[in-house]
């Protein structure tokens, strides 16, 4: 363990770990849930079992989010720093744990989502209205999920029909600053055998200017938006209580403009969508098996001055998982397929690649003890063979404390562009690799959860865009990088009031120069406060982050900044609620990216209805 590290753990624990019985009472109302997750081991549990850092957001926190994006939402999660490169609408990347934005893998639903081309997930173009709850999982994921899964995986969960509940109708509208309007409705239930939902949505805001420096050859004095109009619908059918078949759809597409330089309004359409259909079977009474295919599809077409540039990726995926309870423990076993096709208006001399997989993970929960092994082959047609593999190991201390330590490896494929591209590419990259390793500590009781995680991931071969004397440019895999870091975190709730806060303390670094990787800052802290008075809630949100950098020699600072965000929820009366949320309220100027604006001081108003 670095001295990075330990200098911080001691305190982080005393800090964390104090039971705070001064708080007094919780009340029925503000007690802690425990919710089940599946990401972590592609099986439900409760997230207090889990052997993962894992952060589940809910419906509410979501409702909450008026008109903010998915990237400013998952923002105020622990381990997560994002960039923009103007704003909603615009360009986003996310950084888990401060790993780079394409080590990341993004789920909808379980199925894939992104471009085979940059490697990269438009997380702009994933709507709010269409999401009912999200899943992070922090650290390499790859021996569950495969290529792509070296930071973590952020799994979005559409919003579907209990199965138990007659029709249930919902509808929002807003409207708010930049001229900016939002609605969505949809219905879920179930009849007899069968369960539905239909969420349909959009939104649209004038924006602003993206780049503010008119020095930067981008520049362009004019505001830009977007439009988004999206739908998701899922069904299922229950034959027995044995067997069931699903099929699900979401779809978006978002029209966003952007600054390319003066005299032209460019744009971008951005269409993701993701269709499956899957069969549960519980074949015996120790033995259920998961049938499902899906299609994938990222659809990009930016039109400029220079014309239109189309990037076009469909992923076919297919899977096959049995569980299976043995006398001590559960086996999953996984057999994956996915076929990745590229189309654009660039000559790529290769287009596809195709990917078989099998994966095995074993869980035991025994008393005090819990542990879970993972061991993944990914056999690609362009790359070759990758095996990846994880144990983690859990202890009880008390009924209230456990503790976890795991290591794992992971890999990330090199993308078309980086293959492929002409002129700009190297087709003898092969795919980045890391070894992590993490240990956590963990207190809950009903009304109060604490948590320390310390975590080192080594990460080599990564690719780097270098040119030589001659001005030749392309990738290469010469970098490496440590990402070591502490998570801190502490809920706790008292009475009609709720706070969650974490700290995150983090030296993402390239081991080369010792620089910091760009637009990762070493210390960042989130702090949300809520309190309902009769049919009110109120709340307040603080973000705060040191500086960072926006390039790899570390030569252009980005400032540190602190952002203070205020909500309010009122019952108007029966399923009718107002929602109000005030951003950035002190107006801070910052830059998540050098030379592009973020929001200032702005405000959205809503009406939700929720049967």
């Amino acid at each position: 363990m670095s001295s990075f590290i330990a200098q911080r753990l001691f305190t982080l624990v005393v800090m964390s770990l104090v039971p705070f019985s001064s708080f007094g009472q919780m009340s029925a109302k503000s007690a802690l849930l425990d919710p089940i997750a599946v990401t972590a081991s592609r099986t439900a549990q409760p997230v207090s079992d889990l052997l993962a850092d894992v952060t589940v957001i809910g419906p509410d926190d979501i409702a909450r989010a008026g008109q903010s994006s998915l990237a400013e939402l998952l923002a105020r999660q622990p381990g997560v720093e994002i960039a923009t490169n103007g704003g909603p609408g615009s360009t986003s990347a996310v950084f888990l744990r401060g790993a780079n934005s394409g080590h990341t893998l993004v789920l909808i639903d379980g199925v894939r989502v992104g471009s085979s081309s940059s490697g990269m997930t438009p997380v702009e173009a994933i709507p709010l209205d269409q999401i009912d709850h999200i899943e992070i999982l922090r650290g390499p994921a790859s021996s569950l999920y495969g290529a792509d899964a070296l930071g973590g995986v952020i799994q979005i969960f559409t919003k579907r029909g209990d199965g138990t509940s007659p029709a249930r109708v919902n509808a929002s509208a807003g409207y708010g600053s930049y001229d900016t309007s939002q609605f969505a409705a949809g219905v879920a239930g179930a009849a007899q055998a069968w369960n539905y939902a239909l969420q349909v949505g959009g939104g649209h805001s004038r924006g602003f200017n993206d780049i503010e420096n008119p020095a930067n050859f981008s520049y362009n004095p004019d505001r830009d938006g977007y439009t988004t109009t999206n739908v998701t619908a899922s069904g299922s059918w229950r034959l027995n209580p044995d067997h069931e078949i699903s099929g699900q759809v979401f779809r978006n597409r978002l029209n966003a403009q952007f600054d390319a330089g003066l005299g032209f309004d460019d744009r971008t359409v951005t269409t993701v969508e993701s269709y499956s259909l899957a069969s549960r079977d519980q074949l015996t009474t120790s033995w259920a098996s998961r049938l499902q295919a899906a299609l994938a599809n990222d659809n990009s077409v930016s039109n400029g001055a220079f014309g239109p540039s189309a990037f076009r990726t469909r992923q076919w995926q297919y899977s096959w998982q049995n569980d299976v309870t043995l006398p001590l423990g559960l086996l999953s076993l996984i057999a994956e397929r996915r076929e990745e096709r590229l189309s654009s208006d660039v000559a790529f001399p290769i287009t596809q690649r195709n990917t078989n997989s099998a994966d095995a993970i074993y869980q035991l929960r025994q008393g005090l003890h819990a542990f879970q092994a993972n061991l993944r082959i990914d056999d690609s047609s362009q790359f070759g063979s990758r095996t990846t593999g994880a144990l983690a190991y859990g202890y009880r201390l008390t009924p209230s404390f456990r503790a976890t330590i795991s290591a794992g490896t992971a890999f990330k494929a090199p993308t078309f562009n980086d293959l492929y591209f002409p002129g700009f590419s190297n087709p003898n990259l092969v795919p980045e690799k890391s070894r992590n390793v993490e240990a956590g500590l963990y207190y809950a009781t009903s009304n109060q959860q604490a948590r320390v995680v310390v975590y080192r991931n080594r990460v080599d071969d990564l690719i780097v865009f270098e040119c030589d004397a001659n001005f030749n440019c392309a990738p290469q895999n010469v970098d490496r990088a440590t990402l070591e870091g502490v998570t801190l975190g502490y809920d706790v709730t008292w009475g009609e009031t709720m706070l969650k806060t974490s700290v995150d303390v983090q030296k993402p670094e390239d081991d080369t120069n010792g620089h910091l990787l760009p637009r990762r800052a070493k210390r960042r802290g989130a702090l949300a406060l809520t309190h309902a008075i009769g049919a009110l809630r109120i709340g307040a949100e603080w973000l705060v982050s040191s500086q960072r950098f926006d390039d790899a020699a570390n030569t252009l600072r980005l400032g540190g900044y602190a952002v203070t965000n205020l909500t309010l929820d009122y019952a108007l009366a029966k399923a009718w609620t107002l929602v109000v949320r005030a951003n950035n309220v002190f107006d801070k100027h910052y830059e998540l990216a050098a030379d592009y604006a973020t929001p200032r001081a702005n405000v959205f108003a809503g009406v939700r209805f929720q049967q």
